[in-house]
């Protein structure tokens, strides 16, 4: 045994010190391929936490065999003989100074802890965006009306899925792209231009004088708003790792807030002329653009959340080498063990082989589709009159609903959500939220029997159960598909799933409108009358959702949060 540990030392004693001194990983040229670097990658943490036992001692020159007796000097917890502060044994310790992601990675080893101001940040950012996307809902039927596009009543809601569609539209065909350039270029560049195409074309939507120049607008904006990929690769590489479950969450949660928030403002601040004539009269502008007030205020907020871009670092990291923010053996294992490691060796199109990513942005497109459809026909069914099975609403009754809807959001997100996470696996999670939505939906078209405060209460519990069983949906499936790819490609994974879910949400506003408009001409058939069609097609999307969360690589990709 002590013969082997002599050989062990003469062949492999100097790169053994060479390698205990600097605690790094060693180099590794680009030109190998994924398994040949994740061999090197093992290797070399192997080797640079190995040390010589404690009893081998090298051969000692016969000077000084006549010396004291050589004592071991004590290790402190620095790990060089002093009492400095404990360090971990390996530790990141080349930064390239050009790097902005080098520079966040040495950040985030000197300041632990949950980072807050980045956090805010990216908050304001998420919520700024995502306002102009459903905010035209509660008075999308009254623009249509306005606009003298459809000849007749019912005509409205088929023209009003058009316009909701556009959006949609516009963000499938660049989703996709935006996450090739937020790969490439970094992921700060795409959330600039993001805003400000909200500031503008948002603006000049609430100004639209005709149904096509709303359209138009509506699609460009779609076309550059490319955030929603990169930004979920963001919130993980922001922060340490123990804290992305924390930050994907605070994604979903923003996004589910300013789909809320959203249309609270377009259903208080539309028609501020004849809602509020004291402050605004017929012949300002706020009187002949009807809808342009709330437009201005969301383009406000999207200055605010252009300005704290300032505060927000870029996580990409520009060099040729590997990198790896923590250079310890659990993270090479992690690293070696993971399933999807070498698809940054193949490239982009390795995401669609990704069968447990696919699997998880299939269930993510059709519980959006859902969704899309259930915000367009809430708005539409409520405001639409009680002789066509509507409630009657305005479009201020509306914003009330969705208001205290994302007040009851903001709660659950911040309070209940976590401890369910850590009770609750996640595909149980997704299933039972899925179960509980199929009789609350159809519950909705018997409201039409209330009124009063009992039909305020109903209506207002009903729209905040459905909203938090989403986003409990929605964030499952976001975590689940950041953690099905490597880091080099999750922007690129973010933005097809963006990509698909927008061709989605495409369809449901036009399909809904259509279904919509047909379901107000049969209110006397014996099968299904009214608006029970419409929320039994919604029942049936979130019945095809449940199903494919039972298929092999959905349950197989589930790891509890």
């Amino acid at each position: 045994m002590c013969g082997s540990w002599v050989l062990f030392y003469f062949f492999f004693g100097k790169k053994l010190g060479v390698l205990h001194r600097s605690c790094s990983l060693p180099r590794i040229k680009r030109r190998q391929g994924p398994s040949e670097q994740r061999q090197a990658v093992a290797k070399g943490a192997f080797f640079s936490s190995v040390a010589p036992p404690s009893s081998f001692r090298p051969r000692t020159p016969a000077a000084s065999l006549c010396s004291p007796p050589h004592r071991p000097r004590e290790m402190g917890k620095d790990g060089l003989g002093g009492d400095g502060p404990e360090v971990p044994l390996l530790k990141k310790t080349h930064f390239h100074g050009n790097c902005p992601g080098c520079r966040l990675d040495r950040r985030k080893e000197t300041r632990r802890g949950v980072p807050y101001t980045e956090f805010a940040c990216m908050w304001l950012v998420i919520v700024c965006s995502t306002l102009p996307i459903q905010s035209l809902f509660p008075f999308l039927y009254f623009m249509i009306r306005d606009l003298h596009i459809a000849k007749q009543v019912e005509d409205i809601g088929f023209y009003a899925g058009f316009i909701g569609a556009s959006y949609m539209i516009g963000r499938a065909l660049t989703s996709t792209v935006w996450g090739i350039v937020a790969d490439k270029h970094g992921r700060k560049p795409v959330f600039v231009v993001t805003l400000i195409a909200v500031i503008i074309l948002n603006t000049l939507f609430g100004l639209s004088s005709s149904y096509w120049m709303a359209l138009t607008t509506r699609c460009l904006l779609g076309l550059f708003s490319g955030m929603l990929g990169p930004i979920k690769a963001y919130a993980t590489e922001v922060c340490q790792k123990e804290y992305s479950h924390l930050s994907l969450s605070l994604v979903s949660s923003s996004r589910a807030i300013g789909l809320i928030v959203g249309p609270a403002i377009g259903g208080y601040l539309a028609q501020p002329a004849d809602k509020y004539p004291s402050i605004f009269s017929q012949q300002s502008i706020f009187g002949r653009f009807p809808y342009f007030l709330p437009c201005l205020c969301i383009s406000l907020l999207a200055i605010v959340a252009l300005i704290s871009c300032i505060w927000l670092p870029e996580t990409l990291h520009k060099h040729n080498q590997p990198v790896d923010s923590n250079n310890s053996i659990e993270a090479v294992e992690e690293y070696v063990s993971e399933p999807n490691a070498e698809e940054s060796g193949r490239g982009y199109w390795s995401l669609f082989t990704n069968w447990p990513l696919m699997s998880c942005i299939t269930v993510y497109c059709i519980f959006s589709l859902q969704d899309v459809a259930y915000a367009e026909v809430f708005s539409l069914w409520a405001v639409s009159d009680r002789k066509y099975g509507g409630l009657s609403f305005t479009s201020t009754d509306v914003g009330r609903v969705l208001a205290l809807s994302g007040f009851c959001l903001l709660i659950y997100q911040i309070l209940i959500y976590p401890s369910v996470a850590k009770a609750v696996e996640p595909v149980t999670l997704v299933r039972a939220t899925a179960i509980l939505s199929l009789p609350l939906l159809s519950s909705y078209p018997f409201m039409t029997a209330l009124s009063g405060f009992s039909l305020q209460l109903v209506v207002n519990c009903s729209s905040s159960l459905k909203n938090v069983f989403q986003v409990s949906t929605i964030t499952v499936c976001n975590i689940l598909m950041n953690d099905s790819v490597s880091q080099d490609l999750r922007a690129s994974a973010n933005g097809l799933s963006v990509t698909l879910m927008s061709i989605f949400k495409a369809i449901a506003p036009a399909v809904a409108g259509i279904i919509f408009s047909w379901a107000q001409r049969r209110q006397t058939t014996s099968f299904l009358p009214g608006d029970h069609l419409v929320f039994f097609m919604l029942n049936a999307a979130t019945v095809v959702a449940l199903m494919c969360t039972f298929g092999r690589h959905f349950a197989g990709n589930i790891k509890k949060h």
